[in-house]
Protein backbone atom coordinates (compact mmCIF):
# COMPACT_ATOMS: atom_id res chain seq x y z
CA UNK A 1 0.00 0.00 0.00
CA UNK A 2 0.82 3.31 -0.49
CA UNK A 3 2.80 5.72 2.20
CA UNK A 4 1.41 8.28 0.53
CA UNK A 5 -1.43 9.86 -0.82
CA UNK A 6 0.36 11.25 -4.03
CA UNK A 7 1.91 7.97 -5.23
CA UNK A 8 -1.09 6.36 -4.85
CA UNK A 9 -3.12 8.47 -7.52
CA UNK A 10 0.08 8.39 -9.57
CA UNK A 11 0.06 4.46 -9.15
CA UNK A 12 -3.64 4.64 -10.24
CA UNK A 13 -2.78 6.55 -13.26
CA UNK A 14 -0.54 4.91 -14.58
CA UNK A 15 -2.00 1.46 -14.18
CA UNK A 16 -5.36 3.27 -16.44
CA UNK A 17 -2.63 4.02 -18.95
CA UNK A 18 -1.38 0.66 -19.37
CA UNK A 19 -4.94 -0.55 -19.09
CA UNK A 20 -6.19 1.34 -21.62
CA UNK A 21 -3.04 0.45 -23.84
CA UNK A 22 -3.38 -3.13 -23.45
CA UNK A 23 -7.37 -2.95 -24.22
CA UNK A 24 -5.99 -1.27 -27.63
CA UNK A 25 -3.40 -3.72 -28.22
CA UNK A 26 -5.78 -6.70 -27.76
CA UNK A 27 -8.89 -4.96 -29.74
CA UNK A 28 -6.12 -4.68 -32.94
CA UNK A 29 -5.30 -8.47 -33.09
CA UNK A 30 -8.76 -9.48 -32.19
CA UNK A 31 -9.75 -7.16 -35.40
CA UNK A 32 -6.94 -8.25 -37.86
CA UNK A 33 -7.99 -11.89 -36.88
CA UNK A 34 -11.63 -11.13 -37.91
CA UNK A 35 -10.41 -9.52 -40.92
CA UNK A 36 -8.14 -12.23 -41.52
CA UNK A 37 -11.53 -14.99 -41.20
CA UNK A 38 -13.65 -12.99 -43.65
CA UNK A 39 -10.62 -12.64 -46.39
CA UNK A 40 -10.00 -16.10 -46.27
CA UNK A 41 -13.83 -17.33 -46.09
CA UNK A 42 -14.53 -15.28 -49.40
CA UNK A 43 -11.43 -16.43 -50.97
CA UNK A 44 -9.85 -13.27 -51.43
CA UNK A 45 -6.24 -12.98 -52.62
CA UNK A 46 -5.72 -10.50 -49.92
CA UNK A 47 -5.73 -13.00 -46.96
CA UNK A 48 -1.86 -13.51 -47.44
CA UNK A 49 -1.62 -9.96 -46.74
CA UNK A 50 -3.84 -10.02 -44.03
CA UNK A 51 -2.20 -13.16 -42.21
CA UNK A 52 1.19 -11.38 -41.91
CA UNK A 53 -0.61 -8.38 -40.55
CA UNK A 54 -2.03 -10.57 -37.71
CA UNK A 55 1.50 -12.67 -37.49
CA UNK A 56 2.95 -8.82 -36.68
CA UNK A 57 0.53 -7.30 -34.51
CA UNK A 58 0.24 -10.80 -31.97
CA UNK A 59 4.21 -10.93 -31.74
CA UNK A 60 4.02 -6.88 -30.89
CA UNK A 61 1.66 -8.05 -28.18
CA UNK A 62 3.61 -11.11 -27.17
CA UNK A 63 6.52 -9.03 -26.84
CA UNK A 64 4.85 -5.65 -24.85
CA UNK A 65 3.81 -8.81 -22.58
CA UNK A 66 -0.27 -7.98 -23.57
CA UNK A 67 -0.95 -11.57 -24.42
CA UNK A 68 1.48 -14.52 -23.12
CA UNK A 69 4.20 -15.45 -25.96
CA UNK A 70 2.54 -19.40 -25.92
CA UNK A 71 -0.94 -17.78 -26.98
CA UNK A 72 0.18 -16.25 -29.64
CA UNK A 73 1.92 -18.92 -31.22
CA UNK A 74 -0.95 -21.29 -30.41
CA UNK A 75 -3.49 -18.53 -32.25
CA UNK A 76 -0.67 -17.73 -35.02
CA UNK A 77 -0.53 -22.02 -35.94
CA UNK A 78 -3.95 -22.21 -35.92
CA UNK A 79 -4.58 -19.37 -38.16
CA UNK A 80 -1.60 -20.65 -40.61
CA UNK A 81 -3.25 -24.36 -40.42
CA UNK A 82 -6.86 -22.40 -41.17
CA UNK A 83 -5.18 -20.53 -43.84
CA UNK A 84 -3.74 -23.47 -45.78
CA UNK A 85 -6.46 -25.93 -45.53
CA UNK A 86 -8.94 -23.02 -47.08
CA UNK A 87 -5.64 -22.57 -49.70
CA UNK A 88 -6.31 -26.76 -50.41
CA UNK A 89 -10.04 -26.70 -51.13
CA UNK A 90 -9.62 -23.81 -53.68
Amino acid sequence: MAKKKDSAVKRHRKSEERRMLNKSAKSAVRTSVKKFVVLTQNKDSGAGDALKDMVKKLDTAARKGVISKNAASRKKSRMQRYYNSMKAVQ
